[in-house]
């Protein structure tokens, strides 16, 4: 299928275009090598910065993003690089504080303040109680806030951009609509498995440490049996109610308890297959032989050509980040009150 590459809505003469992405990462990124001359002696487009590219595959839109970085040779071979519109998560610093307010809500305030446009954004339901971000990127306090939420409700969250806006969309069960096949489209495999990071109990920590505290603690005694006893201990906001503990320890053991297992697949391109899609895969060497979702993807493109290598994993691993609160300083109070310095610096 012709792919074409369009720099600012005209056409590039391209050579090869290498699309790729990362579950965890908040942008996709496209790097083009094109011939950028006629005569051999000079430009016969001026690349600037900031500009867009946009990929086309057979007349749909894969990509859409911004030039960061080209570069030149003497005989007009040009490469440019472009990420999504999600790049600018990454791009913009700030301190913030977030009462009584969902993650989707923290979203989308993040997004009106920092002039990102968006398409749908779902409600992720949970209201949290307090967060205070400080010297954050704009992409790790949205997820703090998913994190923090799906810790409350097993609701996974995740965000993505596609024609220049960003959504948020809940990830429910991915039906593997692809099949990845040896003899058929995988030209390349290789399979791992590891108990390093496998937690087979779990304690939680809540309410006042000295005082009185909050404690719940659970366990897989099937797990324990098999690989021994591997505590996770977990300190959570001071805030949290009993039952928020609980379920909080309930959740970790549920994503800590697993065997961790990665596989690498590389076969013939498929625009479907990329980072956060499930596919099933049958290889008979490596023993990978059922449905995995896309880790990582990159996909390597060119007239008549359309390659990828793509990482697996039997867990859906969503980007997540750990809340630890700020130490606040005690409230001074003055003869008509008064409020702590957090609340004065962050509103």
């Amino acid at each position: 299928m012709n792919i074409e590459v369009l720099y600012e809505g005209a056409p590039l003469l391209v050579q090869s275009a290498t699309w790729s992405g990362d579950i965890t990462q908040a942008s996709r990124k496209l790097t083009v090598s094109f011939v950028n001359t006629i005569d051999g002696r000079t430009q016969t487009r001026k690349i600037e910065h900031g500009k867009e590219l946009r990929l086309m595959y057979g007349g749909r839109e894969l990509f859409r993003g911004a030039i960061f970085d080209f570069r030149i040779d003497h005989r007009g071979m040009m490469t440019a690089t472009a990420h999504d519109e999600n790049t600018y998560l990454t791009r913009n610093f700030d301190t913030r504080k977030f009462t009584g307010m969902t993650a989707s809500a923290i979203v989308k305030r993040l997004c009106n303040d920092f002039g990102i446009e968006t398409g749908t954004i779902a409600d992720t339901g949970y209201v949290i109680p307090k967060l205070v971000l400080r010297d954050k990127s704009v992409w790790d306090m949205m997820t703090i806030a998913l994190t923090y939420s799906r810790k409350q409700t097993g609701r996974r969250f995740f965000i993505y951009s596609r024609e220049g806006k960003l959504f948020l969309s809940e990830r429910k069960e991915v039906v593997a609509r692809w099949v990845l096949e040896n003899g058929r489209n995988i030209t390349s495999a290789t399979y791992s498995q590891s108990i390093e990071d496998m937690r087979t109990q779990v304690k939680v920590i809540g309410g006042d440490p000295e005082k009185k505290p909050i404690i719940a603690t659970v366990k897989d005694d099937a797990l324990i049996k098999r690989f021994g006893l591997m505590q996770h201990l977990e300190n959570v906001d001071a805030d949290m109610t009993k039952s928020q503990v609980e379920q909080r320890a309930k959740q970790l053991l549920v994503e800590l308890g697993t065997i961790d297992d990665d596989a690498r697949v590389d076969a013939l391109g498929n625009p479907e297959v990329v980072a956060g899609a499930a596919v099933y895969v049958r290889e008979s060497m490596t023993g990978i032989v059922g449905a995995y979702y896309i880790s990582t993807d990159t996909h390597t493109l060119a007239t008549g050509s359309h390659t990828m290598s793509v990482s697996l994993s039997a867990t859906d691993d969503l980007p997540t980040m750990e809340y630890d609160p700020p130490a606040e300083p005690k409230s001074r109070k003055g003869r008509k009150g008064g409020s702590s310095i957090v609340d004065q610096i962050f509103g």
